[in-house]
């Protein structure tokens, strides 16, 4: 009989301390994190596409695709009835033209159709652009949730912005593919830089540029301003022959935009029109963009380490444009905000994965994680968007905007092409339904007289105008309809329509003699 002899074992490893546990839980823990709040925020942008909140501009892209929708060759002006060319028929407006034509479908559908493909598109070209600069994919959920959520206390919306609050608006917007083709530029350059890429390869970015600047003519400069900093900061110094094909790429990009049939591209150059309108985005920028600080420390560490980071000079060339816009009164030139936020939104969702310094990377990841918490809290309303306020906690419910209630119950009496004498805010949206206005809603620099509708508009709604004087109005640009107007005996208007909030919709007589006496 054999008796059985314990056999020894290896020692147990001691167990790490619990603080280290925790720590290395919460480190596995981060991606699933971030990737959970980047799709949920791609989910409400998705959702937000089916309603369209209309706050802004929508009633201009919707007139754009209603005109095309007519008359491909020659639409003329969006808003009022002249044959006057307008930049906002770009490639992709024709497109989408081409589209609501060929497939009978209505103008917000379209425009449901082009967000769907503008956010897919913008969303691949972060993710490609993010992957230039590292390896790490958890750095692209980060990264998207720096550029729409570090911006500030203050929600702020205007196209061509990467708010999560912008772009729940201007989704279905031009801007928004703008964007996204300037993501898979910088992109492509920037792999091109690195590779010495073919003529071919440079040619085809100039396009792509060109494309840009014609989809959206601001977004096209941030477009630029980004492509000069990339070819500055690029590693190695690009070869003579590698700037030659870069050059040529630039050139043949213009002869698009110079060739396009729709409007004068540089035409537009120099016009001093849309000035008063950009004064806003020189306006709080504390509250509306502190939270991207944040980013600029991430930008000055990246600055310590490369002098010629290509990110770092993105966000000087932007911030140049933008404080010379300041100083020379050329408030247009605000719209290159984004070449100052972006690089520095960019900069902190890398940032995070930096291999080195693990103390500073793990101290800039918890004061980013506070700011994108700040940011979250701040466009929280965007919700609101997509779920009844009614249906929302009261804090969150306090900060939804209540989009537009628009003018579609004027379509039942207006026919398309009929124009209507309204105030600007109307202005703005009943084009959308197939109308024309007398004055244009929007700054409009290549329409000859905007300034005389304008006025005349003005006229008419003054309570001191004569009945004679507002018929001559009438009359000069064959008004059929009147909103909202001040009524006087004998001016031979009858109404309508009612609609919500008390608006009032008249009818002009067809021989165009309402006020009669002068």
């Amino acid at each position: 009989m054999t008796l059985d002899r314990a056999r020894p074992t290896a020692p147990s490893a001691p167990r790490p301390p619990a603080r280290s546990r925790a720590l290395a839980a919460a480190r596995s823990a981060a991606p699933c994190t971030v990737w959970g709040a980047a799709l949920l925020l791609v989910l409400l942008l998705v959702l937000v596409i089916v309603p369209l909140p209309w706050i802004g501009d929508l009633g201009m892209h919707a007139a754009t695709v209603e005109r095309l929708r007519h008359d491909l060759a020659h639409p003329g002006n969006p808003l009022v009835a002249e044959d006057t060319p307008s930049p906002y028929y770009s490639p992709w407006t024709v497109l989408l033209g081409v589209f609501a034509v060929l497939g009978g479908v209505p103008t917000f559908g379209v425009l449901r159709t082009g967000a769907v493909i503008a956010l897919a598109v913008l969303l691949g070209g972060v993710w490609r652009f993010v992957g230039t600069f590292t390896a790490r994919t958890a750095a692209v959920p980060v990264t998207l949730l720096c550029l729409t959520l570090l911006w500030g206390t203050q929600v702020f919306a205007w196209s061509g912005f990467t708010g999560l609050g912008s772009l729940a608006l201007t989704v279905s917007y031009p801007s928004t593919l703008a964007l996204g083709l300037a993501f898979h530029l910088w992109a492509w350059l920037r792999r091109a830089l690195a590779a010495g890429a073919s003529w071919a390869v440079f040619l085809g970015l100039g396009l792509l540029w060109g494309t840009t600047l014609l989809v959206h003519q601001f977004t096209g400069v941030v477009a630029a301003l980004g492509a000069v900093a990339l070819a500055l900061g690029a590693r190695p110094w690009p070869a003579r022959v590698v700037w030659a094909r870069l050059a040529a790429g630039a050139l043949l990009g213009l002869l698009p935009v110079g060739a396009w049939p729709y409007y004068d591209f540089f035409a537009l150059l120099g016009t001093g029109g849309l000035d008063a309108i950009h004064r806003a985005l020189y306006q709080d920028t504390v509250v509306r963009f502190g939270l991207a600080a944040v980013g600029v420390v991430a930008l000055g560490a990246r600055w310590t380490r490369d002098r010629r980071d290509p990110l770092v000079l993105f966000f000087g060339l932007g911030l140049l444009a933008v404080v010379l816009g300041q100083l020379t009164g050329h408030h247009a030139w605000g719209r290159a905000l984004p070449a100052v936020l972006v690089p520095a939104q960019l900069a902190a969702g890398i940032e995070v994965f930096d291999r080195g310094r693990p103390r500073w990377r793990a101290l800039y990841a918890g004061a980013l994680g506070a700011a994108l918490l700040a940011g979250a809290w701040a466009q929280i309303g965007t919700v609101g968007y997509v779920v009844p306020p009614r249906e929302l906690p009261g804090p969150v419910a306090a900060k939804a905007r209540e989009p537009w209630e628009g003018y579609r119950w004027i379509v039942p009496w207006t026919r398309y092409g009929d124009v209507v004498m309204a105030k600007v805010l109307p202005a703005r949206q009943i084009p959308a339904h197939g109308p024309y206005t007398v004055a244009p809603g929007y700054p409009d620099v290549l329409l000859p007289d905007a300034r005389q509708r304008t006025a005349a508009m003005d006229r008419y709604y003054a309570r001191g105008t004569a009945p004679a004087e507002r018929a001559r109005i009438l009359r000069t640009y064959q008004v059929r309809w009147v909103l909202d107007g001040p009524r006087t005996p004998g001016d031979g208007l009858r109404e309508t329509a009612r609609g919500p909030g008390g608006h009032r919709l008249y009818g002009v007589p067809p021989s165009g003699t309402a006020g009669g006496g002068g």
